[in-house]
């Protein structure tokens, strides 16, 4: 766990295993399952004639086809089949229509998450659009328009009923049924086989494009002409029943929606992700986890907002929300690009006290094993920065940047200030401070008055959990800027400014954590830097060697050319 970590992770690989041991999972054991499936069978589940009818009625000509890794290995097939079909549609009474000829791209190797749209690797081939294949979180997209194949898998009714009689002995008991996208189109005919062995209270899904709904994507399809609006607010009345494995992200999300969870789980395919059931009735636990992380992360001086999609709708206005969140709450931000996350990446910026997350509600939800900072949500940022009166766990969770809402303007903190007068002077990243307090007899300002911070885990006190709001104090009052920033009589450079002993590290005339830690706590800050620091700076400089040239099956060193 990332708290029995008091040091970042070691990052290097050992030498004798560089070139022996291959990180890389290996698919062989996918290979191995994989069926020998006709080519009828495949047409069926990758649904190639609704696939080409769409291309042709959006009238695209570069299409992006995005596998999973599970599905990669019948991409050719997939491209081949689906060429011989375009093709197909483009005669039409026997005359060929005069169009240029539609070109496929295979897009491997997401950039971050497999279930949303990998708009990047489209945009570098010039795509009109994107079929995407497998599980999907449905987030919608910021620019490229998407076909989603679901693919068609098989399941057994029989055992699926079986399995429901067992976990559901009473046949007046309230359920819903939902299912993974690749095996949703099975919930309606369930449903029905399950009515008629005399269940009475069994309500149905169908997919939507809502990751906002009480049950993410889905609707609630019920019989008899019942009120929705009636169920979805009595559903924690209501058990839920879901074919194939969810993911984690959604079993805490309706966690506190519904009155349980039971899990069926479908035989592994080479379609599907590999990956062990989880357990409901151990969500309350890892309820219990994610609120010791919020715990953790509000003392965080410095929070590093981790973009971890280009591609999820309206993620760029998220990120500017995050920013005057994190700025009204005296705290810095640094927003930082990494592509797939993992802990290596993220040990790279020591500086950094925690991480929010930006992807859709599927990817927000970061595994913390090995990570040596805690890494949220924007849902339980939000509760981090709240004060400890007001901060209240009520079980509710949500992984996606939808509903991040700015913070408050006009209205009254809990020390009765005015938020919108508080707030003047903040910017997003870089001009996340407050006006300087205004001079106190005893020279004790409002914000040194304030109570102390503890932290909750500990019983430390923190003393530099709002950086920007006391930093700025550092600098005299003859040398402040309207806004808190410092006056300066030079261009505006990103260099950073070194001050004396005690004082705050300045960026563009704007306090910066980030620059203070560079210059107080790192103790490498470029070549160069460590030159001379035993004996004073006063050793006479060298003339630089020849190092190792040539390639690496035989280095050769100095003018000598003597190969190692």
């Amino acid at each position: 766990m990332a708290s029995d970590l008091s040091a970042p992770p070691v990052l290097s690989t050992p030498a004798e295993h560089t070139f022996i041991e291959d990180p890389t999972p290996s698919s062989a054991s996918a290979q191995t399952k994989r069926p020998q499936r006709s080519d009828r069978e495949l047409y069926e589940v990758y649904e190639i004639v609704r696939t080409a009818a769409e291309i042709r009625q959006h009238g695209w000509q570069r299409i992006g086809l995005q596998f999973p890794d599970a599905m990669l290995p019948d991409a050719p097939w997939v491209v081949d089949a689906l060429s011989k079909e375009l093709e197909k549609n483009g005669n039409v009474d026997g005359e060929k229509k005069q169009t240029q000829k539609q070109r496929l791209y295979v897009l491997a190797d997401t950039s971050y998450s497999a279930c949303c749209v990998d708009e990047i690797a489209a945009e570098h081939a010039d795509a009109d659009g994107v079929v995407h294949y497998g599980r999907a979180c449905l987030s919608p997209t910021s620019r490229l328009s998407v076909v989603h194949v679901f693919t068609r898998q098989k399941l057994d009714f029989s055992a699926v009923a079986e399995a429901f009689e067992k976990e559901f002995p009473e046949k007046t008991e309230k359920v819903v049924i939902m299912a993974d996208v690749m095996f949703q189109e099975h919930v309606a005919p369930i449903c029905e086989l399950l009515r008629g062995k005399g269940y009475t209270n069994i309500v149905a899904t169908e997919i939507v494009r809502d990751p906002l709904g009480t049950i993410p994507n889905r609707k609630l399809v019920l019989p008899n002409m019942q009120n929705e609006k009636e169920i979805s607010s009595s559903l924690n009345e209501y058990h839920l029943f879901h074919i194939s494995t969810p993911p984690t992200s959604l079993l805490l999300t309706l966690s506190s929606r519904l009155a349980s969870l039971r899990i069926f789980s479908t035989p592994s395919s080479p379609y599907t992700t590999t990956s062990e059931t989880p357990d409901p009735s151990s969500t309350p636990g890892l309820l219990r986890r994610r609120y010791g992380t919020v715990i953790q992360l509000a003392t965080a001086s410095i929070i590093g907002i981790l973009v971890n999609t280009l591609s999820v709708k309206n993620y760029m206005t998220t990120i500017s929300t995050l920013r005057a969140q994190i700025a009204a709450a005296g705290k810095k931000s640094y927003t930082i690009v990494v592509g797939k996350i993992n802990a290596a990446k993220l040990a790279n910026f020591a500086e950094i006290d925690g991480w929010v997350v930006v992807g859709c509600w599927e990817s927000g939800l970061v595994e913390q094993e090995g990570l040596w900072k805690p890494v949220v949500t924007p849902f339980e940022l939000g509760l981090a920065l709240q004060g400890e009166e007001s901060r209240v766990w009520t079980g509710e969770w949500w992984g996606g940047i939808e509903g991040v809402k700015a913070p408050p303007i006009g209205d009254e903190d809990e020390n009765g200030e005015d938020a919108s007068e508080k707030g003047k002077g903040r910017g997003e990243e870089e001009n996340g401070t407050e006006p300087p307090a205004e001079d106190i007899e005893g020279g004790i300002s409002d914000e040194e008055s304030h109570p102390p911070e503890f932290d909750l885990r500990t019983g430390k006190l923190v003393s530099h959990s709002r950086p920007m709001r006391v930093a700025i104090r550092s600098v005299p009052r003859s040398e402040l800027g309207p806004n808190g920033t410092v006056k300066s009589t030079s261009t505006s450079s990103s260099a950073v400014v070194k001050r004396a002993t005690g004082d705050v590290a300045l960026v563009n005339g704007v306090a910066s954590p980030g620059a203070e830690f560079l210059r107080s706590q790192r103790t490498w800050q470029g070549l160069g830097t460590d030159y001379g620091a035993e004996d004073g700076g006063d050793e006479e400089s060298t003339v630089v060697e020849e190092g190792r040239s040539g390639i690496a099956r035989g280095y050769t060193v100095g003018r000598d050319q003597v190969r190692t």
